[in-house]
């Protein structure tokens, strides 16, 4: 990756690994915008925008995207709707979603280097040409310890919170990307917490970028 030109990192992590901090401190490293579910979510809802609505912006408006960015204002649990043909609220389903959110990363590729956490961006975004795709994973001991310490839950809760996000998470890029997430051909590189910090894993991943280039 050659971070002189337009560049991605995809960062694609299990629940309770730290994956999402990494992913937002590598940004800050970068000095490049961090983008995750809140970020993209936010977007859909304040412009659940077509292909043509996205052009007609970009004529309009010369600096349209960092506009829209910086209006990002949705909180988690937010419900999404946008208008149908007659102007009528209408919730976004999954499916609208994915498809919103696709086109929203590609023109995010498009426009900026950036760092996207989850959302299958690593099969939305393959064919960006300047790219590196990571996996952050951890033992099921690390995830569960940060787990119960990071929601102040049980053992027990702590277990069905985990297998629960898992399989979302699957089932999600399975329907969305037709693989598995925990395949490594997708990435360019894994990455095991057990005994890091997530300073040490953005480290790791400045060494990778740096020899890569």
């Amino acid at each position: 990756m050659n971070t002189n030109e337009k560049f991605l990192v995809t960062v694609n992590r299990e629940l309770g690994s730290g994956g999402r901090s990494v992913a937002r401190k590598l940004a800050q490293r970068l000095g490049v915008r961090f983008y995750d579910k809140v970020q993209l979510e936010g977007l859909v809802k304040e412009y659940h925008l077509s292909e043509e609505q996205i052009e007609a912006l970009k004529a309009r408006k010369r600096n349209w995207w960092t506009e829209i960015c910086d209006k990002i204002t949705l909180s988690p649990g937010t419900d999404l709707y946008h208008k149908d043909e007659k102007g009528n609220p209408e919730l976004v389903t999954s499916d609208d979603l994915f498809k919103s959110e696709s086109r929203i990363l590609r023109e995010i590729a498009a426009e900026e280097s950036c760092v996207v956490a989850g959302r299958a961006a690593f099969f939305v975004l393959k064919a960006h040409p300047n790219k590196v795709r990571i996996l952050i994973r951890a033992s099921m001991a690390y995830r569960m310890e940060r787990v119960m310490r990071k929601q102040g839950l049980s053992e027990e809760e702590a277990a069905s919170v985990i297998d629960r996000v898992d399989t979302g998470r699957e089932n999600y890029t399975k329907k969305y990307a037709g693989v598995s997430r925990y395949d490594t051909r997708n990435y360019d590189l894994v990455i095991n917490m057990d005994g890091l910090t997530e300073d040490d894993a953005v480290d790791l991943i400045m060494e990778y970028i740096k020899r890569s280039e």
